[in-house]
């Protein structure tokens, strides 16, 4: 068992701008109305996710800018953080899983949320982007062990960052869940910031979409709405 209460700071480490919206939104703007500090890391451009033949990708990439910038203040994010590898070209390198350490060694989070490193060939519909499989096998392989040890990556000792510990990693994995945290007080906080990305939302009725998603996520612990992970904790004692 951990004390969330004790936490002081939180990291998102997502693939795209509107996967943390998507898909932990209420859990962070709960964290930040308790006073905790959430930094993002956001680790594409965005520069690929549209069926427009008048946009480039540079437009796009600052269009995906702006609206994430505008969720995370809805939600009161102290920052994000933009790696800007390719969109839609992730892989779980070495290049970026020090990338993701770096951030993590500089802002010393006590909990991190990052997707799930593997396919979840449930339902219909949706497969799964390659993007948010890089991207968590790179944020976890970033928490365990590159930012805990000292030996990796040394430059970023030379840049003055010192190991940290992360206490716990949330992964978005609703199907392999033991963990879930009720967003029922701030449901309308998580519509809101999901409307930010209206590049992206379309005429989906974000509303209704993100209450009935979140309810049949709370329905097994008889949450009004909820959000899933599969939790794993580390000994900082070590």
């Amino acid at each position: 068992m951990t004390n969330r209460e004790s936490y002081k700071r939180g990291m998102v480490v997502v693939a795209h701008a509107d996967d943390a919206e998507f898909g932990c939104s209420g859990t962070v703007a709960t964290w930040c109305r308790q006073g905790m500090e959430v930094v993002y890391v956001l680790c594409t451009d965005g520069s690929k996710g549209s069926s427009d033949p008048k946009i480039t990708s540079s437009q796009l990439m600052e269009i995906r800018k702006r609206e994430q910038e505008a969720a995370a203040r809805v939600l009161g994010v102290k920052e994000v953080v933009f790696l800007g590898y390719e969109d839609s070209m992730l892989q779980p390198t070495l290049e970026l899983r020090r990338d993701i350490a770096r951030e993590i060694r500089r802002h010393k989070p006590d909990v991190v949320i990052c997707s799930s490193p593997t396919r979840n060939l449930f339902g219909q519909g949706y497969i799964g982007h390659p993007d948010h499989m890089a991207a968590g096998e790179a944020a976890l392989s970033a928490i365990f062990p590159a930012a805990r040890d000292r030996l990796t990556f040394p430059e970023l000792l030379k840049e003055g960052l010192e190991p940290h510990k992360v206490r716990e990693v949330l992964i978005s994995d609703r199907e392999n869940a033991d963990t879930w945290i009720d967003v029922s007080d701030v449901i309308d906080i998580a519509i809101e910031a999901l409307k930010q990305h209206a590049s992206q939302i379309g005429e989906w009725d974000v509303a209704k979409g993100m209450r009935e998603w979140r309810a049949n996520t709370g329905k097994p612990k008889d949450i009004p709405y909820a959000e899933a992970f599969k939790s794993f904790l580390f000994r900082v004692d070590d």
